[in-house]
C-alpha cells in the first residue's frame, strides 16, 4: 500500500496546472483517432502525435515506447507514448506489460514526477478497481519512490484510492 494517491482530471486546463517532468499515455495500434489523454495531447500539439502515427513513427504496437518532446506546447519536458497493440488483444497481460515498461522507462529516465493515464482507462476497457490492482501489482516500488499523478475522472478517484491505500481519504486532486 502507498501513503497517498494524487489525481488530475482528464482536462487540458487541469493537466496544464499539474507539475511533472513527464506525461505518459497509451494508444492502441489499430485505433485512430487517438482517444483519452493521447487525444488531448494530440489536440494541444496541433496533431503532432497523429502526424507521427500517419508517418509510421508511432504505431501503437505492443511494447512500443516513444518519447516525444512536450515543450513548448505543454508544461512537460517529455511525453511518453506506450503501445498497447491491437484493441482485440487487450487484457490484463497487456496492462501488466505496459505498466512494467512504463515503470522501467521512468526509472531509466530518472523521472521523479509523472502524470500517468493507465492503459485501458480512457476507453473503459479497464475498471478503476482493476486498474489500481494491476498498478499495485506491477509498479508498487515505483509508486513508493516516485510521485505518479493519475489522470482520472473524479468518479474513479475513490475506488482507486481504496485499492492503493489503507485510507480511502488519502487522495489529493491536482489542478482542481
Amino acid at each position: 500500500m502507498i501513503e497517498e494517491v494524487h489525481f488530475v482530471q482528464p482536462d487540458l486546463r487541469a493537466i496544464d496546472e499539474a507539475s511533472a517532468e513527464v506525461i505518459a499515455c497509451a494508444i492502441f495500434g489499430d485505433e485512430r483517432p487517438m482517444r483519452g489523454l493521447a487525444g488531448l495531447l494530440d489536440w494541444r500539439l496541433a496533431g503532432r502525435l497523429s502526424a507521427l502515427a500517419k508517418s509510421g513513427f508511432i504505431r501503437g504496437d505492443a511494447d512500443e515506447v516513444v518519447l516525444v518532446p512536450g515543450r513548448p506546447h505543454l508544461p512537460f519536458e517529455k511525453i511518453l507514448v506506450l503501445g498497447l497493440g491491437a484493441r482485440a488483444s487487450f487484457g490484463d497481460s497487456v496492462v501488466r506489460r505496459v505498466i512494467a515498461r512504463l515503470s522501467s522507462t521512468l526509472d531509466g529516465l530518472n523521472v521523479k514526477r509523472a502524470l500517468v493515464e493507465l492503459p485501458g482507462r480512457a476507453t473503459g476497457d479497464l475498471s478503476p478497481e482493476r486498474a489500481a490492482e494491476l498498478l499495485l501489482e506491477c509498479a508498487k516500488s515505483a509508486l513508493e519512490e516516485e510521485a505518479w499523478t493519475l489522470v482520472e475522472p473524479e468518479d474513479a478517484e475513490e475506488p482507486i484510492t481504496k485499492k492503493l491505500t489503507r485510507r480511502p481519504d488519502a487522495r489529493s486532486r491536482l489542478g482542481a
